[in-house]
């Protein structure tokens, strides 16, 4: 008897349904509206951003890669083979947003928020990460 070669899988891919994937989607697509927008004003120099980067006391170059981040993330989160890394990549950018507010005395509840929801876009396309690192 000769053992087969066609064994399954040691993690099987996860299998989503119609209106998760949907869902899913939608949640994309909503972040990375977001983040496009939070970046170009970034970028473009918008009075609000510049002042609180002032405030925040790194510089205006800190501005600048924050906007480039948070765009190429939002992109990312729009092309499926790349999603997963669009949300891994504005993980700890939300965890500093976050310790950014709480140092200038603001509500760090809306980075927070946004965080738990790339975590969860991160999370859900795991089975993408483990085919990219796992050959």
């Amino acid at each position: 008897m000769i053992a087969s070669d066609t064994a399954a899988p040691a993690t099987p891919a996860l299998r989503r349904g119609r209106v998760a994937t949907i869902a899913l989607w939608i949640t994309q697509i909503a972040l990375a509206a977001m983040f496009l927008f939070s970046g170009v004003s970034k970028l473009a120099g918008a009075p609000a951003m510049v002042n609180m980067f002032a405030a925040i006391g790194l510089g205006q170059w800190f501005r600048y890669v924050t906007g480039a981040i948070e765009i190429s993330a939002a992109v990312a989160l729009l092309i499926p083979s790349a999603a997963p890394f669009g949300a891994i990549l504005l993980v700890p950018t939300m965890a500093g947003a976050a310790a950014a507010n709480l140092f200038l005395g603001q509500s760090p509840v809306v980075p927070l928020v946004l965080l738990l929801v790339d975590a969860a876009v991160a999370w859900t396309r795991r089975d993408q990460l483990q085919g990219v690192f796992c050959r």
